[in-house]
């Protein structure tokens, strides 16, 4: 019923903000006075009389899970996340879930996907891609420090869609597929297929679109797949990392601070945002001897996505020991949920 009522929202939720001729929400306008101190009633010479400035207001737009009325769901880690999975790579017992059939916006989170094709291509990483206009936003119209005309490596480029969620280099890497961006798109959504991601479907390389949609169960059998190749994994962690865009060496950051963190040892991880998707995360990363894969999806706050790994986290360490089981399908298990300390 969920994926049902989540699937209606990509027809529906644009009416829900005005929207200009060119698709974009219209902002509403709202007079703010500048601060001024307190002046004489008697008017001087000269003085300055205040200063009126317009700012264009934009409410916060609701995510397709706020819609559905995903948050709505109580857990007993209280996450901030709607949607959200624990499972053991090795076993695929489930510690924790929270509406894992909702399908949902994935935003960047597509770029994982997107590195799984380029690895199952087998170009040549040292082959130089070059930006150009067709990579620039204009689904969001999101912007980039990689300027039309920057010339990469395949591997740069994946690199930075990696570790810095770069949409024009993950563009720029479908673009160059044998085939074009047609051809890559379908080889996402035969990989998806081939790995059992029945609820997941993509339209562009990026994320931008928030018709690239999957659940919580498909994107753990996505980030199962990815840990399995070094180069992403490798990538995925680095905390940064330097190329020469046009005559300049510049610095580009990893967006999830956790990679830093020496209570985390990660092996692949990656962000996501738009505003229809709310914040994600998927990692994997070896906790109390496990080796466990993490999904949170639509998650509310800038910094929440990584409040609920941190809650995950202790709460993990915090279980009993449970002795390894080969397990072919998926299980459920229940834990009762120890008290969190601070």
């Amino acid at each position: 019923m969920i994926r049902g009522l989540v699937t209606l929202i990509t027809a529906v939720a644009l009416p829900l903000a005005a929207v200009a001729a060119d698709g974009t929400a219209k902002p509403t306008k709202r007079k703010v006075a500048a601060s001024a101190k307190a002046t004489p009633a008697k008017a001087k010479s000269g003085a300055r009389s205040k200063r009126i400035r317009t700012v264009a207001f934009v409410p916060a737009r609701p995510s397709f899970g706020q819609i559905a009325g995903l948050h709505s769901t109580i857990d007993p880690l209280e996450l901030k996340s709607s949607v959200a999975l624990v499972m053991d790579q090795d076993t695929n017992e489930v510690l924790f879930s929270k509406n894992p059939g909702a399908v949902l916006p994935i935003a960047s989170l597509t770029k994982l996907m997107t590195a799984v094709v380029v690895t199952d291509a087998q170009l040549p990483l040292d082959e130089t891609l070059t930006i150009t206009q067709d990579d620039v936003d204009t689904e969001k119209g999101s912007r980039s420090r990689l300027t039309v005309g920057t010339q990469l490596t395949r591997e740069e480029m994946l690199h930075l869609a990696l570790m810095s969620s770069e949409n024009r280099a993950a563009h720029a890497l479908g673009r160059h597929y044998p085939g074009g961006l047609d051809a890559f798109v379908a080889a996402m959504n035969r990989k998806a297929i081939e790995l059992g991601m029945n609820d997941t479907h993509y339209v562009e390389p990026t994320g931008l679109s928030s018709r690239n949609q999957s659940s919580a169960h498909d994107l753990a059998s996505l980030v199962k797949e990815a840990s399995t190749r070094p180069l992403i994994s490798e990538l995925s962690t680095s905390p940064e990392y330097q190329v020469m865009v046009g005559r300049r060496m510049q610095a580009f950051h990893t967006t999830n601070g956790l990679v830093r963190s020496p209570e985390w040892e990660i092996g692949v991880q990656k962000t996501g945002y738009i505003s229809e998707a709310g914040r994600c995360l998927v990692m994997q990363a070896k906790l109390a001897g496990r080796k466990l894969i993490m999904v949170f999806l639509d998650s509310a706050g800038k910094y929440s996505r990584i409040g609920d790994a941190e809650r995950v986290r202790r709460w993990v360490n915090q279980l009993a020991p449970v002795p390894a089981v080969v397990a072919p399908a998926a299980t459920t298990v229940v834990h009762e949920v120890p008290k969190l300390t601070s």
